[in-house]
């Protein structure tokens, strides 16, 4: 009972991961492809004021799946890890060199040195989110076993490489529909007429590949496949499918609160979709919850820390997203800097 309750603590960190962090790689998607340097201004311009008060938590839910995984189901990681070391070290060293070149790139002085920065923060952020969604194919394929060595066909097979699409895709669905709310509260309609036509062309492009890998799953991945037919699994991908249809309404329409909730809802509930098409299993067909399991000692504390981290952490999380989505957390102008305005209340900057 211990180890179902953990294991789904383990999905609910990945589907964090999938909307929170996706949403940043989304944003370097549309960096990528915002065109040279005067046509691409604009909307570079709102992606570093969009991202820089929260990218870096974003992260947290990765740190935490990590940690779910090694030390609540060992012989997952293990295996997951042995048998693909190389996509999640490319992915790995993506999520470094994209963290670097955004912290770099708006402090650089030299454009050269912007145009390094950003290339790296940019290209990394498509790279990376295709390794995680190959490996998770990897999984899903059932290529992945307890004493599979690592080898090109765990994470390159036709499953492999159409979780990776899908997850570029996911990142810049999310990207586009968080940048559309953005550009808004920054008061830029010219960006929220850009960002809408790319969120929906980037949840045509999601649909279209969620279809094709639908077809690929059932010679690739025929118990996946089933799992995504029929109960747990197929409920969530209704829901995945009808919050699609009530985000490209809400797209064509002004863009709000609700907007993003749904296309949340989009990824959650794909995620948790493929979660329930495993069951029991963590690594289909070959090593169940139950045989990955570790201690249950050790899944006692594992429970105790992560009541510990709703209690504490969740609140902080939720108060930044808060914060960020109000506009408080944005950088003081050179003017208001001057002028000591938004400081203390009495227009004197702060130690005046």
């Amino acid at each position: 009972m211990t180890a179902d309750l953990i294991a789904v603590v383990l999905l609910l960190a990945v589907t964090a991961y999938a909307c929170a962090g996706g949403t940043d790689y989304g944003a370097g998607f549309w960096d990528l492809t915002a065109g040279g340097t005067e046509r691409g201004r604009r909307p570079r311009w709102l992606i570093d004021h969009a991202m820089a008060p929260v990218w870096e938590v974003n992260n947290v839910w990765l740190v935490f799946v990590l940690v779910v995984m090694w030390t609540g189901f060992p012989t997952l990681f293990q295996t997951v890890f042995t048998a693909m070391w190389l996509p999640l070290a490319l992915a790995a060293m993506g999520m470094v060199l994209r963290g670097a070149g955004f912290a770099f790139r708006k402090p650089s002085r030299r454009l050269a040195g912007r145009r390094l920065y950003g290339a790296v923060f940019a290209v990394a952020s498509v790279v990376t989110p295709f390794f995680l969604g190959a490996a998770v194919g990897g999984v899903a394929s059932g290529r992945v076993a307890p004493g599979t060595a690592a080898s090109a066909d765990t994470w390159s097979n036709p499953t492999s490489v159409m979780f990776g699409l899908i997850a570029i895709a996911t990142t810049a669905f999310l990207g586009a529909v968080f940048l559309t709310g953005d550009a808004r509260r920054f008061d830029a309609p010219d960006l929220v007429g850009h960002f809408r036509r790319r969120a929906l062309g980037s949840l045509g492009a999601l649909t279209v590949l969620a279809v094709v890998t639908g077809f690929v799953t059932h010679e690739d991945s025929p118990y996946i496949w089933h799992g995504l037919t029929h109960g747990l699994g197929l409920l969530f991908v209704v829901v995945a499918g009808v919050a699609a249809l009530a985000t490209a309404w809400l797209l064509l329409r002004t863009p709000g609160t609700w907007l993003r909730l749904t296309a949340v809802a989009v990824v959650a509930s794909a995620v948790v979709a493929w979660g329930m098409a495993q069951r029991p299993y963590l690594l289909p067909t070959s090593l169940t919850v139950a045989d990955a399991a570790g201690a249950s000692s050790t899944l006692t504390w594992l429970v105790i820390v992560t009541l510990v981290a709703l209690v504490l952490v969740m609140p902080a999380v939720v108060l930044l997203y808060w914060l960020d989505t109000h506009g408080e957390l944005e950088e003081l102008t050179d003017a208001e800097l001057r002028s000591g305005s938004g400081t203390d209340g009495e227009g004197a900057a702060p130690g005046g």
